[in-house]
């Protein structure tokens, strides 16, 4: 690499800012529509997308290239960014600002001059849903929830501001073959001579016949998608993976204007192991549908992997943070989807009332039972 790329490479990115170009106030992405608009004098302006096809926009990356010579400047980029120490949340932040709450957990934190030197996103999912339509969505999955404090329905009401936030993520292409060794499983019944309620009776007992088979197994994965931030619980990763990646758009910073964008803070290397995790488990289940039969046990896989590409890729995610006890509960919101994945205290009082009132129906209960009898 050549200095003058390491100089690019090292160059923290501007502040993406788009005035508008009738009051100069900042313009913001529209979710739903394919352009930019001013809250101040509703000024609107399209997206402008270059010449090029999406294919040609959104290529791949090649996996071994990036892990092991590494890439260069053009797939690089360093960005200002600010790590919060509650919930490990690694995300942009304009310069100017020196104090603000982690989107993720409400936490207070205290910008730096730090600066994180990243591979770039390839693509963006836009968001589709505005800020009301996931409180919408919010409110409802809230008041879905039984034995929660009534300050969380409050909280609700209140219609605190929630946080738009493009979320990292990894996607990975692989082309796989599979040789396997295992046993297809036949079931057949036997006819046997038992005794019931002092009589002979014939039953039918299933038996497995094992046969042993090898064979082959091939797929392509395409856009096998890992969550690329640890600033979520486990149970959020795992719930927020169902996307319409076709819906994926060439990276412009406008579809990020008036938004924030999480770093990723799981590197490739590991997101690739959890990748192929998800590919292991859809490999055994080729596996077992190509044993067929009514059973099917697996001894032995050898997996050939080839043609490993991937690419950054950011979704979008709306986020609140409700604090109770001095605990921070987080809701999420997918911002394409409406889907809500969200933590919950519990009311104690509630729980000591409905307890006490089985207690007391319980005995109500049995009264009249007894009565009965």
């Amino acid at each position: 690499m050549q200095d003058t790329e390491i100089e690019a490479a090292q160059r923290p990115e501007q502040e993406h800012h788009f005035p508008c170009d009738k009051c100069g106030s900042d313009m913001r992405f529209d979710p739903g529509d394919d352009r930019l608009v001013c809250d101040h004098c509703g000024n609107t302006r399209p997206i402008e997308h270059g010449p090029w096809t999406r294919a040609e926009a959104i290529a791949e990356l090649d996996f071994e290239r990036a892990v092991g010579a590494g890439l260069g400047s053009a797939e690089m980029s360093v960005a200002h960014t600010v790590d919060c120490p509650n919930c490990g949340a690694r995300f942009e932040f304009d310069p100017a600002v020196h104090a603000a709450e982690c989107p993720f957990c409400a936490t207070p934190v205290v910008t730096d001059t730090g600066t994180s030197r990243q591979i770039k996103p390839r693509a963006v999912l836009p968001f589709r849903l505005e800020e009301g339509q996931a409180h919408d969505a919010m409110t409802g999955w809230l008041g879905s929830l039984w034995f929660a404090p009534n300050g969380l329905q409050e909280y609700a009401r209140k219609g605190r501001r929630m946080n738009g936030v493009y979320v990292p993520c990894w996607t990975f292409d692989a082309d796989t073959q599979s040789a396997y060794r295992g046993q297809r499983g036949t079931v057949y019944y036997e006819t046997r001579t038992v005794m019931r309620d002092g009589k002979r009776q014939q039953v039918q007992v299933p038996r497995v016949r094992w046969t042993p088979v090898r064979g082959r197994v091939a797929r392509f994965f395409d856009d096998v998608l890992v969550l690329a931030t640890t600033s979520l619980p486990e149970n959020f990763r795992l719930a927020l993976v169902q996307w319409d990646l076709t819906r994926l758009e060439p990276y412009q910073p406008e579809y990020l204007a008036g938004f924030r964008s999480e770093a990723y803070t799981i590197d490739l290397e590991p997101a690739y192991r959890e990748a192929r995790e998800i590919m292991d488990r859809q490999i055994l289940r080729d596996i077992k549908f190509d044993i067929g039969g009514d059973r099917q046990q697996v001894d032995h896989v050898e997996t050939q992997i080839g043609g490993v590409t991937f690419k950054h890729v950011l979704v979008p995610v709306w986020i609140a943070a409700y604090r109770y006890r001095s605990r921070s509960f987080r809701f999420v919101v997918n911002g394409q989807s409406g889907q809500v994945v969200g933590e919950r205290p519990w009311s104690a009082w509630k729980i000591t009332f409905a307890v006490i009132l089985g207690l007391i129906a319980a005995g109500v209960f049995g009264y009249f039972y007894a009565q009965t009898q």
